[in-house]
């Protein structure tokens, strides 16, 4: 998991940990990220910062999760530098995006629902 943040990346990391995965939280300014990157059979990227994860940091075979969304319709993962190593690679725009809205208008209508009984 590369990010911290109380939004997405403790709770993605916590999570994980609950489906018993082995999670190592990282961020921008972890000593040895891309290191600590290319040992991931998973990797969440949800940084903030356009293009970071490179391609030479992605195991081979690894599975790619972008959650990041910046300015220009660019994630948080170089798309096309990592792609060559990842069997699978979630887009930006049109990847977890959808997903996320998806799963806060049930949550809005489990809440309403919640409300109204």
């Amino acid at each position: 998991m590369i990010g911290r943040s109380p939004i997405l990346g403790k709770p993605v990391s916590a999570m994980l940990l609950n489906k018993d995965a082995t999670v190592t939280t990282c961020h921008s300014k972890t000593a040895n990220l891309a290191e600590i990157v290319r040992m991931g059979d998973i990797v969440v990227a949800a940084v903030g910062k356009p293009k970071f994860v490179q391609g030479d940091w992605i195991k081979p075979g690894a599975v790619i999760l972008d959650a990041g969304y910046n300015e220009g319709n660019v994630g948080d993962v170089d798309f096309d530098a990592c792609y060559a190593n990842a069997s699978a690679i979630t887009p930006v725009p049109a990847g977890v995006g959808p997903v996320t809205i998806a799963t806060l208008l049930k949550h809005t209508v489990d809440a309403a629902e919640k409300f109204v009984s």
